[in-house]
């Protein structure tokens, strides 16, 4: 037989007390952080889908920061290369109308008065910046201008004008993470974008008997390419062909030289990695001097910029020649046209990509969200309700221990 003490009774009702007020702080804490897990223990199941669920939102939100961010420097991008279209579009028709042989010589200098600042023009939208100050056209070499001017004699002109234009790049661009293992290249280099002609280069060098004397490696457009000991010319040609460049390599059928060809209108970039294969070949001079401006002496060069281009109309408006206006040059002009319609089709389409996975990732974020709330959202209505009824509960037992404690032995002292 058990025997009740006052002791047990009171034991009970404090260990009741205490084990009400932890429920009623619990539920306190769930309403004031709007959470209802507040620890990993109370249901180890959710908290580890919440803890998942939590990160996959952190990675798809900073894919729709990514997104977003490709959107505005493509929209950036395709604005400052539409303006140079249009520019090109106004310098076509002053080349049209020089050509036509109406004109006199003092017509056609003023004509290249107006070529000459649309040149500058165009320069400028080459060396735009972003908000953040950095070359649009430049590749990844960001902090400096994409193209460089040169200051000379031009026949025809009393003062100094642009002679030359290089470029200052590189031609790498930024892989930017979009979506798991999904990534968009932000490739705006200016050796692509404002180049007028696919580039051919023309070695005077006989490689008949040449063979790669050891194990070498070239780059060719940015691919690496491996060269075995006793590769002869053809073998070369061939791995250039299979690397997956921008270039088309063939030997002269009468000099057996190593001819090289861009696919599209581009700056060739070609450079020694190991060995002196291409030196070899007199390609290019010696390794201290780097791509695109390394070119051997003895190579025949064909393809320029579209600055090379502008720049010949006007130097052949200044001199009156007709002839040049109407014949390679307007031909060369047509080759930059389109080589930026191009450009800003690809651009374009990127924009739109880059639109679709913002889009996509916002509906991903607001799933995963939905997903969250499930897991670990609190349930007001329900906590309020619980929160009223164990303060109930508390009071019922407050009074309850009251009523039982109201005597004591001073009620018996009479």
């Amino acid at each position: 037989m058990r025997r009740i003490s006052s002791s047990m009774t009171n034991n009970d009702i404090q260990g009741n007390l205490r084990l009400q007020e932890s429920r009623l702080n619990r539920v306190s804490n769930q309403i004031s952080s709007q959470q209802r897990l507040q620890s990993l223990r109370e249901d180890p199941l959710a908290a580890g889908h919440l803890v998942r669920y939590q990160s996959y939102l952190g990675r798809v939100q900073t894919f729709e920061k990514n997104a977003q961010v490709l959107t505005d420097r493509f929209a950036l991008t395709e604005g400052y290369m539409d303006q140079s279209l249009e520019l090109m579009h106004r310098i076509r028709e002053l080349a049209v109308t020089g050509a036509n042989g109406t004109f006199t010589p003092e017509d056609l200098k003023n004509m290249a008065e107006e070529v000459d600042e649309l040149l500058k023009e165009l320069v400028q939208n080459a060396n735009a910046t972003g908000p953040d100050g950095n070359s649009l056209f430049a590749g990844t070499n960001t902090n400096r201008r994409a193209f460089d001017i040169e200051m000379g004699a031009i026949p025809g002109s009393s003062e100094p004008r642009i002679s030359t234009v290089r470029y200052n790049g590189n031609i790498e661009g930024n892989k930017i993470e979009v979506d798991e293992g999904a990534y968009l290249e932000t490739f705006s280099a200016g050796f692509r974008i404002f180049w007028s002609e696919p580039q051919q280069l023309f070695s005077g060098r006989d490689a008949s008997a040449f063979r790669v004397p050891e194990d070498s490696t070239i780059l060719i457009d940015g691919k690496e390419i491996s060269l075995n000991a006793g590769d002869n010319v053809y073998a070369l040609v061939a791995k250039i062909n299979d690397s997956g460049a921008a270039v088309k390599a063939s030997v002269d059928p009468i000099s057996f030289g190593l001819n090289l060809q861009t696919t599209d209108s581009r700056q060739l970039w070609m450079q020694d990695i190991s060995g002196n294969v291409l030196n070899d070949l007199g390609l290019i001079k010696d390794a201290t001097q780097l791509p695109p401006y390394n070119l051997g002496d003895s190579v025949r060069v064909s393809g320029g910029s579209l600055f090379d281009t502008v720049i010949a109309l006007r130097d052949a408006m200044l001199r009156g020649d007709q002839e040049a206006i109407g014949g390679r040059v307007l031909g060369s002009l047509d080759c930059a046209v389109n080589n930026l319609v191009t450009r800003i089709a690809e651009s374009g389409a990127e924009y739109e990509r880059a639109v679709n996975n913002i889009e996509r990732n916002s509906l991903t974020a607001l799933n995963v969200t939905n997903m969250i709330s499930r897991e670990g959202d609190l349930d007001f209505t329900k906590a309020v309700t619980d929160m009223k009824m164990m303060e109930y509960v508390q009071q019922a037992t407050l009074s309850t221990a009251g009523r039982l404690y109201s005597s004591s032995l001073l009620n018996y002292m009479r």
